[in-house]
């Protein structure tokens, strides 16, 4: 009786075994994704199955130090434009600096525009796009464990972001084939998911996840489950 009063106490006091904090911020001052709401039902989900807790935002008055403190990892889920005041983003780059991670999907990079930090976090930034369509995905990192479960092409349909101010410290995970699909514009090196790590922070973006279906697929969410864990060091 004695032991299992000592392991409860112990797994339940020690801050090692606490699940994890997110944060998902869905901020828009453009463009507004339909899929936002699936997104962060689906992140929720993982984060059930996964032992990591997740708080939804869209109040950029949660950029305190206080506040962001709490949190392991902050997402930044199809936010666009400028969203963040200048008091804000000095209090996320702290958060950077002090070891928190970041992750971006979709059109993260379609935002912030001048505010060159965030350019380099995220890792580009929105060029444009051309219509829907489906295209291949090459795989170029096999050991990542947002990728290891995909096939070395993957053919899916989505919203194919062309990107600008592409930082060369970034490690590609995955590539746009641009013969198979209409209006690429990042010829033979296009990137469209990747990571890095950015004054001590671990970073992960992904250019899919602009559809609602993309919540649905299985492989999008392992590789978006992938990118979480990562940045969570798991």
């Amino acid at each position: 009786m004695k032991s299992i009063i000592f392991i409860f106490v112990f797994l339940f006091l020690n801050p090692n075994y606490q699940n994890d904090k997110i944060l998902v911020f869905t901020k828009t001052a453009g463009y507004r994704h339909e899929s936002i709401e699936k997104g962060v039902k689906a992140i929720v989900k993982l984060g059930k199955q996964n032992k990591f807790d997740v708080i939804h935002s869209e109040d950029a008055n949660v950029f305190t130090q206080d506040n962001l403190s709490q949190y392991k990892l902050v997402i930044f889920l199809n936010t666009t434009g400028d969203i963040l005041t200048d008091d804000q983003q000095k209090n996320f780059e702290s958060f950077i600096k002090n070891g928190g991670s970041f992750m971006g999907i979709h059109s993260a990079t379609d935002t912030e525009y001048d505010w060159p930090w965030y350019g380099k976090l995220v890792g580009a930034y929105f060029l444009n796009h051309p219509d829907k369509s489906k295209a291949e995905v090459v795989k170029i990192d096999q050991n990542h464990q947002s990728c290891t479960h995909l096939p070395k092409r993957w053919l899916r349909y989505d919203e194919w972001y062309n990107y600008k101010s592409i930082n060369p410290d970034i490690n590609v995970l995955l590539q746009l084939d641009e013969n198979t699909y209409k209006g690429g514009e990042n010829g033979t090196n296009h990137p469209i998911a990747w990571y890095h790590e950015f004054e001590g922070s671990k970073t992960f973006y992904t250019g899919m996840g602009h559809t609602k279906e993309s919540y649905s697929e299985p492989d999008f969410k392992k590789h978006l489950l992938g990118g979480i864990l990562y940045c969570l060091n798991r």
